[in-house]
């Protein structure tokens, strides 16, 4: 339990980033274009943010986005090789998309090169799901309940059940659609890359689909 106490709130984000700049409320909203009283209330964990307003944030504030997911200056931390996080899926960020609903996990870690994530399928075909997915690094699909059809540049699509995976190379378009018969699928994803900026490159995604 203590360990989820210790995990920082947007609202504490918030506040430390406002400390840090030595703004007011009022100056910290004619920033980032968002309301004295909705900020107050994020800083005081009565309220969230939607993906939208989240994106506004950080880029009125010339942050990144994964900077509001977790806290605190790296400047002067010694770095150690002993890192984890807990957590549910209660805690995690959700982002609603129109082919996806995605659960980032292990938000309080930062830096992470791998990002694990679990994602509610609802697109039927290539079709309704549109253009294809390209980003960087390599990702790993584990089908939890009903099925998937998995597209991708350069092969043909392939059905995955529940317990059955796929790895592949992210840069390589791909798409992941409710197979035929199925109503949604569920299933626990991990995107890797070397580059730090993994998070933000996911979270760019998204874009202005998210809700």
């Amino acid at each position: 339990m203590a360990n989820s106490a210790s995990k920082p709130t947007l609202g504490a984000v918030l506040r430390g980033i406002r400390a840090r700049h030595d703004w007011t409320l009022k100056e910290m909203s004619a920033k980032s274009g968002i309301p004295v009283s909705t900020l107050s209330k994020v800083e005081h964990d009565r309220l969230t943010l939607t993906y939208d307003k989240l994106q506004q944030l950080a880029q009125r504030l010339n942050i990144r986005m994964s900077d509001l997911f977790a806290e605190g200056s790296e400047d002067n931390v010694v770095r150690v090789t002993g890192r984890r996080s807990l957590g549910t899926m209660e805690q995690a960020v959700r982002v609603t998309t129109p082919n996806y609903d995605y659960h980032y996990l292990c938000t309080d870690l930062r830096r992470k090169r791998m990002i694990p994530l679990v994602t509610r399928i609802r697109a039927h075909s290539a079709r309704e799901f549109g253009d294809l997915v390209r980003h960087q690094g390599e990702e790993f699909i584990y089908v939890i309940e009903g099925r998937i059809e998995v597209h991708t540049e350069f092969y043909d699509p392939v059905v995955l059940g529940p317990g059955e995976t796929i790895y592949i190379d992210s840069s390589m378009g791909h798409a992941y659609v409710v197979a035929e018969g199925c109503e949604e699928a569920l299933v626990l994803g991990v995107c890797s890359s070397a580059d730090e900026g993994l998070m933000d490159s996911l979270m760019s995604l998204h874009g202005d689909a998210a809700a």
